[in-house]
């Protein structure tokens, strides 16, 4: 197969290029695609040297499936161009997430929406991605009402930028190009994305609209706070979920201990909860912390842990394009 990586020399093209190598994604002929300004840098991929090219040519080459993690400006442009030349796009950024014509897509949770006529697939939001995986069994048996989500994410979730200011302000240093208004090193920054009209952010109503598309529920009663941390590992969140219909705890570990995609790490007499250090580089999504809310009828708290890079952005995608082959739903080269 032709595979292309979108926005190969970013964080997150990194990783999906690794994961491919790791999970032996049958890749013919590799495509390694970046804005101008990095066209003609080598990237390696399993073991081979690449030179990054520019757009045009790697829509000149009709790739089988184009992976996009470039920004919602490059995808607008260019993912329709792909798919013109016959190529899937499975999409990271947020500029499709919310057309009703294109699949928000988690594996585990709803991988029955994709369909062969679906040529734009959307990633969702790496802290929706986690979340949902851990809420989809509860919905199924318990029915979820309502949902406060508060976050705890990675300045990685930010990119480049972000990781470079916190390593100039570890070494006592000012960056010389912020991606925040405030210094992430020793901080807490409620302020993820930008601010709406409504005072919440858009990582904030990500969580909210993501999660209902995800889960075919409009009924769902949300709300959420996103607060960007200075931790490299992954996203973290404490999720209150209010049931429609009453819960036993241990009932809720079976389903979690049985469920795909989920660890569960909920030992507390034991020191045992998921934390971003176990989660750095692994694939799962980690689940702990189970314990009644003592203020409310059927309600849930719950810890939910997963490494933002991966099981957050280039899992996910790479998962996508896996079930793309399994069902053949593409022209190879080929057969163009």
């Amino acid at each position: 197969m032709r595979i292309a990586v979108v926005g190969v020399t970013g964080m997150v093209g990194q990783v999906m290029c690794r994961l491919l190598e790791e999970r032996n994604f049958p890749v013919k002929e590799f495509i390694p695609v970046a804005s101008e300004k990095s066209v003609g840098t080598i990237v390696v991929f399993n073991g081979k040297n690449y030179s990054v090219l520019g757009m045009e040519e790697a829509i000149s080459m009709a790739p089988d499936i184009a992976i996009f993690s470039a920004g919602g400006s490059t995808a607008k442009e260019f993912a329709p161009r792909f798919t013109a030349v016959g190529s899937i796009v499975i999409d990271n950024s947020s500029a499709f997430r919310m057309d009703t014509d294109v699949p928000l897509i988690v594996p585990e949770v709803n991988i029955e929406s994709l369909k062969p006529e679906h040529k734009i697939i959307a990633n969702p939001n790496c802290s929706t991605i986690q979340m949902v995986v851990a809420l989809k069994p509860l919905h199924e048996k318990y029915g979820i009402k309502r949902l406060v989500i508060s976050t705890y994410q990675s300045m990685t979730g930010t990119g480049v930028k972000a990781v470079k200011q916190y390593e100039a302000e570890l070494k006592g240093d000012k960056a010389d190009n912020p991606a925040y208004h405030y210094p992430i090193f020793q901080n807490c920054i409620p302020h993820c994305d930008v601010f709406n009209d409504n005072g919440y952010t858009k990582e904030e109503m990500k969580l909210v609209n993501e999660t209902k598309k995800i889960l075919a529920d409009n009924s769902l009663r949300i709300t959420a706070t996103a607060v960007r941390v200075p931790v490299l590992g992954g996203h973290s969140e404490n999720v209150n979920v209010e049931f429609i219909t009453e819960f036993n705890l241990e009932d809720i570990k079976n389903l979690f201990s049985n469920s795909e995609g989920l660890v569960l790490m909920d030992d507390i007499s034991n020191n045992v909860y998921p934390m971003p250090l176990l989660a750095k580089d692994r694939d799962e999504v980690f689940v702990g912390r189970l314990r009644r809310d003592e203020s409310q009828e059927k309600t849930l708290n719950m810890w939910i842990v997963a490494d933002n890079l991966r099981k957050g952005a280039a899992t996910n995608a790479i998962q996508i394009a896996e079930h793309l082959v399994k069902k053949g739903w593409f022209k190879t080269a080929s057969e163009q």
